[in-house]
C-alpha cells in the first residue's frame, strides 16, 4: 500500500491521532540523543517525528526523513520548513543514500512491515548505523488489528480484504530473529496494544476505518459492502457495542559491529 494522495492524507491524520501521539512518545521516551547525533527516520511520513529529533540535537548533529513518497516528503518539508539540520530523502529503505557508518540513531514507525524485501532494508539500515547505534521500531501485529461491531460474516470479509495492504502481517514476531542474525544485540520488544470503543476527531478509528474502506475497494470489496460496514459499525458504536484493537510492538536493540 502506499501512502500517496488521499491514502497519504489519511496517514498523517492517524499520526496526529491518539495512537500517533502515544507512538511518537513511546519511541522518544527510550532513546538517549547527544547533542552531535546523527539520526535517520525511516518512513518519516509527514515528519511530526522529525521535529521533535531535530530540537533534541544541536548544530553538529543533523536529522535524517526518509520516506518513498513525494506526497509525504512534500507535506513533511512543509512542516518542518523552520528547521536547517533536517535533510530529507526521497527513495526506498533498502536504498539509502548516506554513507556507511553515518547514524548513531534509526527510528521507524510501521514501515518495514510494508516493505517486500524487509531483510534487505534492515542490512541497508545496518550499513549505514554506527557500531553502537541504536535502533528502534514500532511495527503492528496485524492478526490483533481490527473492528469489532459489523455482522460477522461482512466484518471478515472486509479485514481478509485489507490483509494484502501489508506484506507482513506479523513483523514483530519476525524482527527480533532478523536483527539478531545481523549482529544487533539486547533486543526488546514491547507491547503498546490499545483498545477504543468510541470514535471522534483525536481517534485513530476513525481515520484507521476510512484506511480500510479506501483500500478494500481496490481488492473487490464493492461499495454496496463497505457502505454497509460502516454503516454496521456506527450503529454498534451508537449502540455500545463497538471495539477497535490494535498491537502495535515497539522493538528496540543496539548494533554490535565487528
Amino acid at each position: 500500500m502506499e501512502f500517496n494522495n488521499d491514502l497519504g492524507r489519511l496517514q498523517r491524520l492517524v499520526a496526529l491521532s491518539s495512537a500517533g501521539i502515544s507512538r511518537r512518545q513511546a519511541i522518544l521516551k527510550k532513546l538517549i540523543i547527544n547533542p552531535n547525533d546523527k539520526i535517520i527516520d525511516i518512513g518519516c511520513g509527514a515528519g511530526d517525528l522529525l521535529i521533535d529529533l531535530a530540537k533534541a540535537i544541536d548544530s553538529g548533529g543533523h536529522v535524517y526523513g526518509l520516506d518513498p513518497s513525494e506526497d509525504q516528503i512534500s507535506n513533511a518539508s512543509i512542516k518542518c520548513t523552520e528547521f536547517n539540520n533536517i535533510t530529507f530523502l526521497k527513495s526506498n529503505a533498502d536504498k539509502i543514500d548516506l554513507s556507511d557508518n553515518t547514524c548513531n540513531v534509526a527510528t521507524s514507525t510501521q514501515t518495514f512491515e510494508y516493505i517486500k524485501n524487509v531483510d534487505d532494508a534492515l542490512m541497508e539500515t545496518k550499513r549505514i548505523l554506527k557500531s553502537g547505534a541504536y535502533f528502534i521500531n514500532i511495527s503492528v501485529l496485524w492478526d490483533y488489528f481490527g473492528f469489532y461491531g459489523a455482522e460477522k460474516k461482512l466484518n471478515e470479509k472486509i479485514h481478509d480484504a485489507f490483509k494484502a495492504h501489508c506484506c507482513h502481517q506479523m513483523l514483530p514476531m519476525e524482527l527480533p530473529g532478523k536483527l539478531s542474525d545481523l549482529g544487533f544485540i539486547n533486543i526488546k520488544n514491547k507491547s503498546l496494544s490499545f483498545i477504543i470503543t468510541h470514535r471522534d476527531q483525536n481517534s485513530p478509528a476513525k481515520y484507521a476505518e476510512d484506511v480500510i474502506a479506501f483500500f478494500v475497494k481496490s481488492q473487490g470489496i464493492s461499495e454496496t459492502e463497505v457502505n454497509d460496514w460502516k454503516e454496521q459499525i456506527n450503529r454498534a458504536e451508537k449502540e455500545g457495542r463497538f471495539g477497535f484493537t490494535s498491537f502495535p510492538v515497539l522493538t528496540e536493540a543496539f548494533l554490535n559491529k565487528i
